[in-house]
C-alpha cells in the first residue's frame, strides 16, 4: 500500500491511497474462513460449505468492508505521522468506471488544511476594561432592602407611603381573580394617590397600564400572562383586605450576626463596606464576562486568515445526518464561519501559551465547588477523603467534566487577555456599565 499527497495550495491537498491485493487478501481470507465455519446453507453440514460458495456469496462484501477499514486506518495514521492539521474530514473524490471487481485500487481524498496565522491581540483601538463600583445610593438602597426583609409588619387603619396592602385583583371579563400583597412604593404615582388614605374593604379601580412601575409585577401579582403584560389595557378592581406598616429592622449587632455570622460585622460602616465588597465582587464577574466577549470579537476582527471555504462547504453537505444541497451548505457555512475562526484562534492561543486544562485542575476545582456548597449547610471543614469521594462521583459524569473544563478554560483565557490584550480600565457605576457595554 502506498499513500501520497499532492499540495494544491496552502489550504487544500489531495491524498491518494493505492491498495494492492496483498494489502487486504489475508484479512479477507481469514474472515471468509470464519464465515465458512459458521455458515448455515441448506444441503451442507455446518463447517463443510465449499469455500467457493462462501466467496461467491460473501466475498465482495467482505472485500469492500475490509478495504474501507484499511483506508480509514491508513489515512488516520498518515495524517498523524505527517502532522497534517485538517479541518472537517477527508472527502473521497468520485471515480469514473470504478469497480470492486479489480484487484488494485486507487482512492483520492480531498483535504481542507487549517491555515497558518499569528494571533493579533493588539488592535488599533484599546478595549475598555470596566471596573464597576457600588455607589453610596446603591449601598443605602441595599441596606434599606435588608431592613425591610428582616423587619416586621404592623396592622394600621389607613394606607400610607411605604405600607403593604393585601387584597384581591378582579376583572371577570379578563378572567382576572388573584390575591396579592402589594408594596405601595411599587405603584405608579397616579395610582399610588388612589391608595393613600384607603381603608380595609375599600374597592379601588385602576387601569393595568397605570398600575406598576415595573410591568413584570402584572404577571406575578395580577396574574396576566407574560405575553399580555406589555399590551393589556383593562380596568381591574382591588378590594383591600389588610393594611400593614412596615417597621424596618434596627441596624444592630443581632441583625449583623444574622447576616454574616457572629461578630463578622460590628458597625454600620463595616456593614456598608461588606455590602460594597460583595456587590463589586458580583459586578466583577459581569465585567469579566463582558470583557471576554469583547476581546473575542476583537481578536476575530484583527486576526486575518483564509479558510478552505469551498472544501468546507462540500464537507458540510455530507457531514450531517441529512445531506444538504449546495445552497443549504453555503448558508450553513456563512452562519458557522465566525465560530470556526474563533475555534482556530482560541486553539492556537491555548497551544502556543500552554493554557490546557489538566485533569488535576478539574478535580481541584470540583472539590472547591463542593466545599463551597457544604459550607452553606454549616460544614466548614470537611475531610479530604469525603471531598475525594464526592468529586469522584461528579467527575464520573462527562457532562460535568466538560462544564468544569470550559469554566476553567474561560478563566485561563480571561487572565491571558488581561495580561496581553490592549486594554484601558474605566471606572463606572453599574447603570453606566449597562448603558455603555450593552448600548441600552
Amino acid at each position: 500500500m502506498n499513500i501520497s499527497k499532492e499540495q494544491i495550495d496552502d489550504l487544500n491537498a489531495v491524498v491518494t491511497v493505492n491498495i494492492e491485493k496483498e494489502d487486504y487478501s489475508d484479512r479477507v481470507e481469514k474472515i471468509l474462513k470464519d464465515y465458512r465455519k459458521n455458515a448455515n446453507i441448506p444441503g451442507f453440514r455446518k463447517g463443510h460449505v465449499p469455500m467457493g460458495m462462501v466467496k461467491k456469496q460473501y466475498g465482495q462484501a467482505v472485500i469492500v468492508d475490509e478495504i474501507n477499514k484499511l483506508i480509514q486506518e491508513s489515512l488516520n495514521k498518515y495524517l498523524t505521522e505527517e502532522k497534517l492539521d485538517v479541518l472537517g474530514n477527508p472527502l473521497p473524490k468520485e471515480q469514473a468506471d470504478f469497480s470492486w471487481d479489480a484487484e488494485k485500487f486507487e482512492f483520492e481524498f480531498e483535504l481542507g488544511l487549517a491555515p497558518k496565522f499569528d494571533v493579533n491581540l493588539q488592535g488599533d483601538d484599546s478595549i475598555t476594561q470596566y471596573k464597576i463600583v457600588a455607589t453610596d445610593e446603591m449601598i443605602d438602597n441595599q441596606i434599606k432592602s435588608i431592613q425591610k426583609q428582616y423587619g416586621k409588619l404592623t396592622p394600621v387603619d389607613t394606607v400610607a407611603n411605604d405600607n403593604v396592602v393585601a387584597g384581591l385583583f378582579e376583572n371577570e371579563a379578563a378572567s382576572i381573580s388573584k390575591q396579592a400583597t402589594v408594596e405601595i412604593d411599587a405603584l405608579q404615582e397616579k395610582t399610588k394617590e388612589q391608595f393613600i388614605g384607603a381603608k380595609v374593604n375599600d374597592v379601588i379601580t385602576v387601569n393595568t397600564k397605570d398600575l406598576f412601575e415595573n410591568d413584570q409585577l402584572l404577571v406575578s401579582l395580577v396574574g396576566v400572562s407574560q405575553e399580555q403584560k406589555d399590551s393589556i389595557d383593562v380596568d381591574v378592581t382591588f378590594t383591600i383586605s389588610e393594611i400593614n406598616e412596615r417597621i424596618l429592622a434596627d441596624l444592630d449587632q443581632e441583625l449583623f450576626d444574622k447576616l454574616f455570622g457572629e461578630k463578622e460585622v460590628t458597625s454600620v460602616s463595616e456593614l456598608k463596606e461588606k455590602i460594597k465588597e460583595d456587590a463589586e465582587r458580583q459586578f466583577e464577574q459581569q465585567a469579566d464576562q463582558q470583557l471576554l466577549n469583547t476581546v473575542t470579537e476583537s481578536v476575530i476582527e484583527n486576526t486575518a486568515f483564509d479558510l478552505p471555504a469551498d472544501f468546507l462547504k462540500k464537507w458540510l453537505q455530507v457531514s450531517g445526518e441529512k445531506q444538504l444541497s449546495a445552497e443549504e451548505a453555503a448558508a450553513e457555512y456563512e452562519k458557522s464561519e465566525k465560530g470556526l475562526r474563533f475555534q482556530l484562534i482560541e486553539g492556537k492561543i491555548i497551544t502556543d501559551n500552554n493554557l490546557q486544562v489538566t485533569y488535576d485542575e478539574i478535580k481541584s476545582h470540583a472539590k472547591e465547588l463542593i466545599k463551597g456548597q457544604m459550607a452553606q449547610f454549616g460544614q466548614t471543614n470537611p475531610e479530604d477523603k469525603e471531598l475525594e469521594e464526592i468529586a469522584g462521583r461528579i467527575l464520573g459524569n462527562q457532562e460535568e467534566v466538560k462544564r468544569i473544563s470550559e469554566q476553567l478554560m474561560s478563566q485561563k483565557l480571561l487572565a491571558f487577555y488581561k495580561e496581553n490584550a490592549k486594554l484601558e480600565e474605566k471606572e463606572v457605576t453599574f447603570e453606566d456599565f449597562v448603558k455603555e457595554a450593552y448600548k441600552s
